[in-house]
């Protein structure tokens, strides 16, 4: 049987509660849910990239590509990312943003499958992205 190995990469705080950024078994990598904090800096809470949608979606994308990267995937191995988002006003913006997103990281085509759903999320938090990718 193959071992599940807890992914947290250094630029993220322990989490709140009894789960992992991540989780691999095998091929497969999931990536919990990721909302804006910047990268953990030790004795601190986290801190929100900043007020605005693009600022927390960057952030948002840059802690699930670290934790990606610690289980050794990238992008390209994504098969499915949800994005979860405060307000359905933003929906626009956001996909502008992420288009721009993955672009900018060489990607053409889309990364993956998504869907996008609408929650609530703590005070003056404004997106969560998990994903879910499969290696090799």
């Amino acid at each position: 049987m193959t071992e599940k190995i807890a992914l947290t990469p250094a630029t993220h705080t322990t989490p709140p509660a009894k789960f992992s950024h991540g989780v691999k078994k095998g091929n497969i990598l999931q990536v919990a849910g990721q909302v804006g904090f910047l990268p953990a800096v030790e004795g601190q809470a986290p801190t929100p990239a900043g007020p605005t949608l693009r600022e927390q979606t960057l952030q948002t994308l840059a802690n699930v590509q670290a934790i990606l990267e610690e289980g050794g995937a990238t992008w390209d191995d994504a098969m499915m990312i949800r994005v979860y988002l405060t307000d359905v006003d933003h929906f626009a913006e956001m996909n502008a943003i992420y288009n721009a997103y993955f672009e900018a990281q060489g990607l053409k085509e889309a990364p993956s499958a998504r869907t996008t759903v609408y929650v609530g999320l703590p005070k003056g938090l404004l997106i969560e992205i998990d994903a879910l990718a499969v290696l090799g």
